[in-house]
């Protein structure tokens, strides 16, 4: 249980990351939704969680912008008092063959999915090291392992959260704070629910247990990594992706 636990989970407001916020009040953290785009749908997570008995509140912040993720993570920690758990969900695409992708979609999504990463958790760590606790979970992807054609940049990117969660893990450990990454595979979103049902079935012969995963698998991992049943493990990347990657 994560009862009197402060969770910031940032991209909140819809997919894996409303599954995340979801659920990790449901186990008794209270969640600080962050979303970027949509007020309304971040307010409908807060009020989904306060319906089932749990605790929320709402903040918007780009995480990709360096000041305003040090204001969102002190108010954080100002109004609450700590961060026990940060969940770096944020993450954009903008898929294209990397001999056609502008300079621009390619900075934008390292901006937001790697660099985000880098802001909260420059910002949060300092406080988990005074607490001497805290879990850090940082979404990386199946194809920050494997790579994947038309998706440079974001490849890039995840890949770039594994290799950054490694390294704050040595970082952090001392002061007993972990940090690991969970790497989705194909995940029922709305994402993927409009890719062609040609492309679904060709992804599909691609998985070993021959079908794409629900948001509650990976909510589930950040659950248990967030617990204190994980507390022994840190610097390791947990992919949820059906076999996918093996």
């Amino acid at each position: 249980m994560l009862t009197g636990k402060i969770a910031v989970v940032t991209g909140a407001s819809r997919g894996i990351g409303k599954a995340i916020a979801l659920k990790l009040a449901e186990e008794g953290a209270t969640v600080i939704v962050n979303y970027n785009g949509s007020e309304d749908k971040a307010l409908e997570v807060k009020r989904e969680i306060e319906k089932a008995g749990g605790r929320a509140a709402v903040y918007r912040c780009d995480v990709s912008d360096f000041e305003k993720c040090g204001t969102f993570i002190s108010d954080v920690i100002r109004e609450h008092g700590r961060i026990d758990i940060l969940v770096n969900n944020a993450g954009i695409t903008r898929d294209g063959l990397l001999m056609k992708m502008s300079e621009e979609d390619f900075d934008k999504v390292l901006d937001t999915n790697l660099k985000g990463a880098f802001h909260t958790i420059r910002f949060a760590s300092r406080q988990m090291l005074k607490q001497r606790s805290g879990r850090i979970i940082n979404m990386a992807s199946v194809v920050g392992v494997t790579g994947n054609a038309g998706q440079g940049n974001y490849a890039a990117s995840k890949a770039g959260i594994i290799g950054l969660t490694k390294a704050a893990a040595r970082e952090l450990s001392s002061r007993g704070v972990t940090v690991n990454a969970i790497a989705p595979g194909f995940i029922e979103t709305d994402m993927t629910k409009d890719l062609p049902e040609k492309v679904k079935e060709a992804s599909a012969l691609q998985i070993p247990l021959g079908k794409f995963g629900q948001v509650r698998h990976v909510a589930a991992a950040a659950a248990f990594l967030a617990s204190e049943d994980a507390e022994y493990i840190t610097g390791q990347v947990l992919c949820v992706d059906g076999g996918m990657a093996m």
